[in-house]
């Protein structure tokens, strides 16, 4: 039944993309984040759709007559030098075989983040495709909280299979980069069931953190609290919820759990700690001897026995920033330093546009909450291999779309401005004109 539901609401969107290519943005992110084919038992479990999708909106995207320019914009050509440096240190890459085909599932995500960042122009569509990464990623989050507390937290979240977040640490970040975009639908719903929706989602996916046992969870959870508080309108109210609600999250928990969590403080005694340590020797002494990095799929024996501390302790990189200088060099984590770098200025620059402005409100708080969970995505993903996650990237992308809305409006308003100006030139020399020749003195 499953695979019937899924296959019908995919096949039955093509028509609607092939006209509207943004709605195949939608589907994608549907997709592609949610991984709704994954809940099935059938044939729609390894399924293309994906593809589908994909193939479908590039061709709407070429025959359909709406705007479809790329804003050329400093992220957008940060993005697009990531891209293509990435396909550089994959023709040079240790092992180019295994480096392909991470690089085609790769150039996916590059590919339709482009096409996010060329077709969700409006504010209509920035919230579409809002509501459609927090409905992706809070049925997981719902289901997983209230799992944890059916369950007293004895037992371990997991994330969807055959996904990027399978893990239960992967699918606890997801969570984390989730949460504040949740909290910007609660503060922008007008209507009230929607507001104790977003509350309980935010709490029940809180809790789905929790009873992953991820201690970089924790760690990041912590930093996007800080960070959620530090950028909310209504510090009290919030900070007085958290005050309220973090012991008793953690109370809850079992003792198991707090066991886990207190191995942050003794990780040196920790194998699985050491191990995420000894892989970022490795990737950071391959970058000095590779300066284009290794390629893709460097976490092998071979790989550690050349650059590892630990030759037979081989672990992935655990961490976006090692995997980032492991796979593509000193150049590859530059760049995408520089990328985060250039989103958080970006949304920073929408906050302050929109203080003064209350049509670009909305603009405003989502780039606060975006800022929040890519704070928290930063810090979670510090522990983590999820360098190609693509809900970061969406969110990129609608920071670029956002500040797209925001200049085009800011551009027609100087134009209106100057023509205005112009108008009102022109009518005071006709009026000063005028006047000269009601005081000159009559011809003779």
């Amino acid at each position: 039944m499953r695979d019937l539901v899924i296959t019908l609401a995919v096949f039955g969107s093509l028509p609607f993309i092939l006209k509207r290519p943004y709605i195949g943005v939608l589907m994608w992110v549907w997709i592609s984040v949610m991984n709704p084919h994954r809940l099935s038992w059938g044939f729609a479990y390894s399924f293309p759709f994906a593809a589908i999708i994909a193939g479908v909106t590039l061709i709407g995207l070429l025959v359909t007559r709406e705007p479809k320019k790329l804003p050329m914009t400093p992220i957008v050509c940060t993005l697009m030098l990531f891209s293509a440096w990435m396909g550089i240190t994959t023709i040079f890459s240790m092992w180019p075989d295994e480096s392909v085909v991470m690089l085609n599932r790769v150039s996916k995500i590059m590919l339709m983040t482009f096409a996010t960042i060329m077709l969700i122009k409006t504010q209509k569509q920035i919230q579409l495709l809002i509501w459609t990464l927090v409905g992706s990623l809070g049925y997981y989050g719902v289901k997983g909280g209230i799992f944890t507390v059916a369950t007293g937290g004895s037992s371990i979240v997991w994330g969807p299979q055959g996904s990027y977040i399978e893990g239960n640490n992967e699918v606890a970040l997801a969570f984390i980069t989730i949460i504040p975009i949740m909290f910007y639908l609660y503060m922008s719903a007008e209507k009230k069931w929607i507001r104790w929706g977003m509350a309980a989602s935010i709490m029940l996916c809180s809790f789905a953190a929790l009873g992953s046992y991820s201690r970089g969870a924790l760690v990041g959870i912590a930093a996007m609290l800080f960070f959620l508080w530090l950028k909310s309108p209504k510090k009290v109210l919030l900070g007085g919820l958290m005050v309220l609600m973090v012991p008793f999250a953690i109370a809850f928990m079992p003792d198991k759990w707090s066991s886990r969590m207190e191995t942050i403080n003794t990780y040196k005694e920790d194998s699985s700690a050491m191990g995420r340590i000894n892989a970022w020797y490795m990737a950071y002494n391959m970058a000095k001897d590779r300066p284009l990095g290794g390629g893709f799929e460097i976490y092998n024996r071979t790989a550690f026995e050349l650059y590892a501390p630990v030759p037979d302790d081989v672990h992935a990189a655990h961490s976006i920033y090692f995997q980032a200088l492991g796979e593509h060099g000193f150049v590859g984590l530059g760049i995408y330093l520089l990328l985060a770098f250039l989103t958080w200025r970006k949304a920073a620059w929408i906050v302050r546009i929109s203080a003064t402005r209350e049509d670009f409100k909305w603009a405003g708080n989502l780039a606060r909450m975006i800022q929040v969970s890519l704070l928290g995505f930063g810090v979670g993903g510090a522990f983590l291999s999820l360098l190609y996650y693509d809900v970061p990237y969406y969110l990129m992308a609608a920071v670029v779309s956002m500040g797209y809305i925001i200049d085009k409006t800011l551009e027609a308003e100087a134009a209106a401005a100057r023509v205005a100006a112009r108008e009102a030139a022109r009518a005071a020399q006709i009026e000063a004109h005028a006047q000269s020749q009601a005081h000159s003195p009559a011809a003779p």
